[in-house]
């Protein structure tokens, strides 16, 4: 029994190495995501678009670094799970987002958080969805750091090919 403990001890702590250095942030991508909030409704200054844009990459970058991301993300849950990381599930990210974008009080968008299969265990998965204010989900942009391991992943709502997400108003965060 020791034996198998040391091995997969040992194979736990060669494969932790496998760390994700925080992505750079693009200005490319800063700007193709502050186009995305502005093209939610007309009304929604340049300037505030772009505020969330850098407020998000430089709060994933942080995120990134803090949880000791590792890829792919479905070993960091595989980490976390044993103990060898304290946090970076995908509710983890989302929760943190959502406090820190909720703090900032932009006056154009709300922030909502939003999960797919929630309940199965094995493919739950959490996220955030930013709308303008009055806003539906459905007519959000999803900001999910967990999917590709710190990498910022965004799109509309309505054109992610890999979830079909609900609004989870009663979840919280923790």
């Amino acid at each position: 029994m020791l034996r198998y403990s040391l091995k997969f001890f040992i194979l736990s702590f060669l494969l932790a190495g496998c760390m994700v250095t925080a992505p750079s942030v693009s200005q490319t991508k800063v700007k193709e995501l502050s186009l995305l909030f502005q093209s939610l409704d007309s009304t929604v200054p340049q300037s505030e678009a772009m505020q969330l844009s850098k407020d998000i990459f430089h709060k994933t970058k942080q995120l990134t670094e803090a949880f000791e991301m590792t890829y792919p993300p479905q070993f960091h849950n595989f980490l976390v799970t044993v103990g060898l990381r304290e946090k970076g599930l995908c509710y983890h990210w989302s929760d943190a987002l959502y406090l820190y974008l909720s703090k900032k009080h932009y006056t154009s968008f709300e922030f909502h958080l939003i999960g797919a299969n929630v309940g199965e265990y094995f493919f739950e998965h959490n996220a955030l969805v930013v709308v303008v204010k009055g806003g539906t989900i459905k007519e959000g942009i999803i900001i999910d750091p967990w999917r590709d391991s710190g990498e910022l992943y965004f799109s509309k709502v309505e054109d992610d090919p890999d979830y079909v997400w609900i609004h989870r108003p009663i979840r919280g965060c923790r």
